[in-house]
């Protein structure tokens, strides 16, 4: 809900990486966000706070974004066995929702990786500059994520 004096700025990225390997093996890979550790070049490093992995988990992620270090507390909201889930994760100055969705055969997967940035209070006022970090941000996820995946 909209209140008065409260802006918001939101930022998505999104992409997609196909692999030659089982969606089964990436999924069993990629279920687990601690995999960020491995793939996602601007996470210093993920922990598994509580849960299994499926809805209600908690993980704690620990980042460099834009210089700085960030701690985001991601909680896993939907959770569909072998096809997708969505954390989000909150700080003072954002919002990330991250969706990874897998499909795919026993020989082929394609992976989309969807993050939504919404950025309170101060930060908002950063938005003019936060296009390029967001757009490498992606950027190189993809490209660390693509490798990550063909290592499988």
């Amino acid at each position: 809900m909209f209140e008065p004096g409260y802006i918001t700025v939101m930022k998505t990225i999104e992409r997609i990486v196909a692999v030659n390997k089982p969606a089964s093996q990436v999924w069993g890979y990629l279920s687990d966000f601690r995999s960020t550790n491995d793939w996602d070049p601007g996470t210093k490093e993920t922990t598994r706070v509580s849960g299994d992995g499926g809805v209600g988990t908690v993980y704690k992620n620990v980042s460099e974004f834009a210089g700085k270090e960030v701690e985001i507390i991601y909680t896993v909201t939907d959770f569909t066995p072998g096809e997708s889930y969505t954390l989000v994760g909150e700080t003072d100055a954002l919002t990330s929702t991250d969706t990874i969705t897998v499909t795919g055969t026993d020989a082929t997967a394609e992976v989309t990786y969807r993050a939504e940035f919404e950025f309170h209070g101060l930060t908002k006022l950063a938005d003019p500059f936060m296009g390029p970090p967001v757009k490498k941000l992606g950027d190189d996820a993809q490209e660390q994520l693509q490798q990550e995946l063909e290592k499988l």
